[in-house]
């Protein structure tokens, strides 16, 4: 069985048309990341996901049954602006997760109860490599150290799918390239399936096990929201890499000109 399961998948904001016939499987222990032109629809699929949005219409499946339609603990996600909490120190916004979880009421542990949280929440630093950095406060880590925060908060809850929104996009290319070794470590150790939206091809070539490239293949210049994208590549990662590489790069960019103009 799929862990995720997508038939005849639409997403639809009165006239205009985001999202339409999206069919996908995605196992357990896939690598997606998601290319494609800006404003198709690739983080509106990722927050359909997520719970945040709901399709108009469609099979929406996860491990067999109707996708929760609100976030849960399954389901991580770190977006390009980071998720943290200032007034709290890095090891504070990682328990943060685990004490709301568990005391949904105070959001707060104590006694045995929040030392074996503190205990967890520094082994999950320890394996993004901030546990040095646990009493420091968000503002004195540098971007790569924060994107690194919000990634722990999203993994010390086990997720079965991690959801990246554009994570490094906002990071220096060396940054990048440490957080590209991070998280395929991770996703590694941890059995995850992870689904990540990405701008850059490149990024998604190399990281992912499995590229899918949205793009509206259909157009009305009459009434540019009439239609809305599909997934025009679902490419396993090694197969026809580089004779498909400048054929959707192309395509991307011709779709973003169009857009632009």
């Amino acid at each position: 069985m799929s862990l995720i399961s997508i038939k005849n998948l639409w997403k639809e904001y009165g006239e205009n048309i985001v999202l339409e016939k999206l069919n996908l499987e995605i196992q357990e222990g896939e690598f997606c990341t998601l290319v494609g032109p800006s404003g198709c629809g690739k983080s509106t699929f990722l927050k359909m996901i997520l719970g945040q949005e709901t399709p108009t219409r469609g099979t929406f499946l996860f491990e067999g049954k109707p996708f929760p339609q609100e976030p849960s603990v399954e389901r991580g996600i770190v977006f390009q602006r980071y998720s943290v909490f200032s007034h709290l120190n890095v090891l504070e916004n990682v328990m943060l997760g685990i004490e709301l979880e568990k005391s949904k009421f105070l959001g707060k542990l104590f006694g045995a109860a929040r030392k074996e949280a503190q205990k967890t929440a520094m082994e999950m630093l320890e394996a993004v490599g901030l546990a040095s950095s646990a009493y420091k406060y968000p503002t004195e880590l540098s971007g790569g150290m924060q994107q690194r925060l919000s990634i722990a908060q999203s993994l010390v809850k086990k997720p079965k799918v991690l959801l990246l929104d554009e994570p490094f996009g906002a990071l220096d290319p060396g940054i990048s390239a440490d957080m590209h070794t991070l998280i395929l470590d991770l996703w590694k150790k941890n059995n995850l399936t992870v689904i990540m939206v990405t701008h850059d091809l490149h990024e998604g070539f190399y990281l992912g096990t499995r590229l899918l490239v949205f793009d509206k293949v259909r157009h009305d210049p009459q009434a540019p929201d009439r239609y809305g994208a599909k997934i025009t590549y679902d490419i396993p990662v090694g197969d026809n890499r580089k004779s498909v590489y400048k054929e959707i790069d192309k395509s991307i960019k011709r779709e973003e000109n169009d857009n632009e103009a």
